[in-house]
């Protein structure tokens, strides 16, 4: 019981930290682009407190329930913007989007690097078989396995949210950056169809479902490049 209270805090924590720059990326390129909304509402920032104060269920509320029943955190923060601007200025408002897989994508390879550089002096090694929560295990018992454990589960939730933000259907960011592509006769239609009720609901729906299509491959192909002798699959 010990080990999984201790576990299951290390999820919440690394869920806030990865949730945190995920929107705080947001309203950092939301803010470059010329909207400072999310900037006076205080989410152009490090600090979980005005995020946690923006969205208390899907930052505390429901991430906590679904570790305690699941073992795993589901969530759900937002950084404010003015439509308005995101319809002046599509381009720049799909930027924004982007940003917060992108801040995502940053601890990814910042969480495999510190695996990389951790195994080459063996502090870390390969192990038999990879998953969630063991994307390497410490060469000694103790602290290098505490430490491989949270690199491991900082490794896998942010490529999580990286994906899954990605999947093209709103309400995600993939959706959100589709007129980096889209032509400019198409985008009135684009709004349009995103307005519609309970498309958000059907996009979620739909992302859940082709989720584990995505998410397992990229995850034996992203582990597989930290161990270039080993085979996983």
């Amino acid at each position: 019981m010990p080990n999984q209270l201790l576990e299951g805090a290390v999820f919440y924590v690394v869920f806030i930290f990865a949730v945190t720059l995920h929107e705080a990326a947001h309203a950092w390129a939301a803010k470059l682009g010329g909207d400072l909304t999310a900037y006076y509402g205080g989410q152009v920032s490090l600090d979980p407190i005005p995020h946690i104060r923006r969205e208390p269920f899907g930052m505390v509320i429901l991430p906590i329930l679904s570790v305690a029943l699941m073992g795993w955190p589901f969530g759900f923060a937002s950084a404010p913007y003015d439509p308005n601007w995101a319809r002046r200025h599509p381009k720049r408002a799909a930027w924004m989007a982007l940003a917060g897989p992108g801040g995502n994508l940053l601890l990814v390879l910042l969480a495999g690097l510190l695996i990389y550089l951790g195994t080459a002096t063996s502090f870390f090694i390969a192990p038999a078989s990879v998953f969630f929560s063991q994307v390497t295990i410490g060469a000694t018992a103790g602290a290098a396995n505490a430490v491989a454990f949270v690199l491991s589960v900082f490794f896998s939730l942010n490529l999580v949210l990286l994906l899954l933000n990605l999947v093209p259907v709103p309400p995600l960011d993939g959706y959100g950056a589709l007129p980096l592509v889209l032509p400019e006769s198409a985008l009135e239609a684009y709004r349009g169809f995103s307005r519609q009720p309970m498309i958000g609901w059907i996009g979620i729906l739909v992302a859940w479902k082709l989720f584990d299509y995505i998410y397992h491959p990229v995850f034996l192909f992203a582990v597989n490049l930290l161990y270039p002798e080993a085979r996983y699959g």
